[in-house]
């Protein structure tokens, strides 16, 4: 059976609804956000990062306060969030620090914050959670309210905690003389980072809270999938993709991760469509917890692959 409640408060990010099966649980914050802010087994750790004090809000600017209004500020918080590709600032960047509308489901929630009606967007996130297991479905829909043609794509971002490592599993098929894969990189990235492990078949990506330098990467993954290990406990992502079809932000990305000190992020991105004003555009994740199985190199590819196949 399905519970969902309200918790007067959690942590210093106010109300949050809590969706649990019994096995597992997600909070989602409804006094500002929506962010998924606590994901995990029941009464056991949390993969979304909840520490706020990590993610000071930036300072008051004219920039974005003319484009949002007085008064707002952009402010991580943290968590899991909607957000829209490609990233420009102040656009992209909404402010998410109002109350958010809920409802009540057969198996989880709906959460509907404000339109967002500087950029001219709706959003919507909605939880379904398995009755007897660990599965539960994030779905991500953003409507365009702008009363005009908009271009996005639909970005689905998880913040997760500190201290775990990212399993990326790469494109493995046989495309002849063309090539089968490829790895965006962003301007401040040293790909020679010691976080960073390249294989012919994973990339990995280890949390550091002592690191100096933040990176960036981004992949065309065919498989839709990539796992967090944190601890003893395995977080996987499923998501949809069409590569061959269809077109993707940041030239052809379905996967990205930013990696810094504070954090990692576990991002998957729907295609990149044109929408006409009342259209809207949905993105879906299945995410699922399991206990890691064995041992693993992080930076061998065998060990990654023996690993994964115990799961």
């Amino acid at each position: 059976m399905i519970q969902v409640k309200e918790i007067e408060t959690y942590k210093d990010y106010g109300k949050c609804v809590s969706i649990s099966n019994g096995i597992i649980e997600a909070y989602v914050t409804v006094d500002i956000g929506p962010r998924i802010i606590r994901f995990g087994y029941v009464g056991g750790q949390n993969f979304m990062n909840d520490n706020r004090q990590l993610f000071p809000p930036e300072p008051y600017n004219k920039e974005y306060t003319d484009f949002f209004g007085e008064n707002r500020r952009w402010e991580n918080f943290g968590g899991h969030r909607i957000w829209l590709s490609p990233e420009s600032y102040p656009e992209t960047y909404l402010p998410d620090d109002r109350p958010v509308a809920y409802e009540i489901t057969e198996n989880g929630a709906i959460f509907t914050p404000l339109a967002d009606t500087q950029v001219g967007v709706q959003k919507y996130l909605e939880i379904k959670m398995d009755k007897d297991d660990t599965n539960m479905q994030v779905e991500m829909r953003v409507k365009n309210i702008s009363g005009k043609t908009k271009e996005f794509a639909v970005w689905a971002l998880s913040v997760c905690s500190q201290d775990g490592t990212l399993i990326i599993p790469t494109n493995t098929n046989n495309t002849g003389l063309l090539p089968n894969r490829f790895m965006a990189i962003w301007p401040y990235t040293d790909i020679r980072d010691n976080r960073i492990y390249i294989g012919n078949k994973y990339v990995t990506v280890f949390q550091d809270k002592n690191a100096k330098n933040p990176f960036k990467l981004g992949f065309n993954l065919n498989a839709g999938n990539a796992y967090y290990v944190l601890g003893e406990e395995i977080l996987c992502k499923k998501y949809e993709t069409n590569h061959k079809n269809g077109v993707y932000p940041d030239g052809g990305c379905s996967f990205e991760t930013y990696c810094c000190a504070q954090m990692i992020e576990f991002e998957t991105l729907g295609q990149l469509k044109v929408l006409e004003d009342g259209q809207t555009s949905e993105h879906i994740e299945h995410w699922s917890l399991c206990k890691k199985p064995c041992f693993v190199d992080f930076k061998d590819d065998n060990s990654i692959d023996n690993f994964l196949s115990n799961i």
